[in-house]
């Protein structure tokens, strides 16, 4: 990963933490977020748990194995290419419902503890530079590792804030462009090259979504 890339990465995490910590989410915590049949409160674990996976797995040994690409990485995930009530969807709503259960302060405590650490895991050499990721059971380049967390904490983060009512944080560029980068690519392998210029220049002829997820 990029150095220089380093800490606009921590405040990304740094935003994400101050919007989950907002009190307009305790005051809604068990009501369904904007994301249907998710809780608010599963939903702000869900982005939390953004920032606990770089603590984590910045933190652990590199895995031996090679890297694969983002490109695969999205493509191998089933998440990503299916609908959001398949096995694999439910059970991602569900796993964060029930660890919402301890409350927005327990989360919160958590995750300012592993925010603390995150400059040193940033800036820690890796041998080999990649990131292993248990629940897929393959690895990806440390760099490509953090930004596919940054996706996560920018989409759901405007998730939540629509979810309650606040305004969506406004993040780095240094990390919105790569972000952006990562989401055209993935709409562009599901609905055309055409399709996604369209949308991006011309709405008259742009089809009704080219939604990467």
């Amino acid at each position: 990963m990029e150095a220089t890339l380093a800490p606009y990465v921590v405040t990304c995490a740094e935003l994400t933490v101050a919007l989950a910590a907002r009190p307009e989410v305790a005051a809604v915590w068990e009501a369904e977020s904007a994301c249907a049949g998710m809780s608010v409160g599963g939903l702000t674990q869900h982005l939390l748990s953004q920032v606990r996976l770089l603590d984590e797995l910045l933190g652990a040994d590199p895995s031996g194995d090679g890297p694969i690409t983002l490109e695969q990485h999205y493509e191998r995930a089933a998440w990503a290419h299916t609908d959001l009530d398949s096995e694999t969807n439910v059970g991602i709503r569900e796993v964060s419902d029930e660890r919402a259960g301890v409350g927005q302060a327990a989360l919160l405590e958590a995750a300012r503890d592993q925010l603390a650490r995150l400059p040193e895991r940033l800036a820690a050499t890796r041998e080999p530079d990649t990131v292993h990721l248990p629940w897929q059971g393959w690895s990806l380049r440390t760099g490509d590792f953090v930004v596919t967390r940054c996706m996560e904490m920018l989409v759901h983060g405007d998730d939540l804030a629509a979810s309650v009512g606040v305004p969506t944080p406004e993040y780095p560029l240094p990390v919105v462009r790569p972000v952006l980068t990562l989401l055209t690519d993935v709409a562009v392998r599901r609905h055309g090259q055409t399709a996604v210029v369209r949308a991006f220049s011309r709405p008259q002829r742009a089809p009704a979504h080219v939604s990467a997820f």
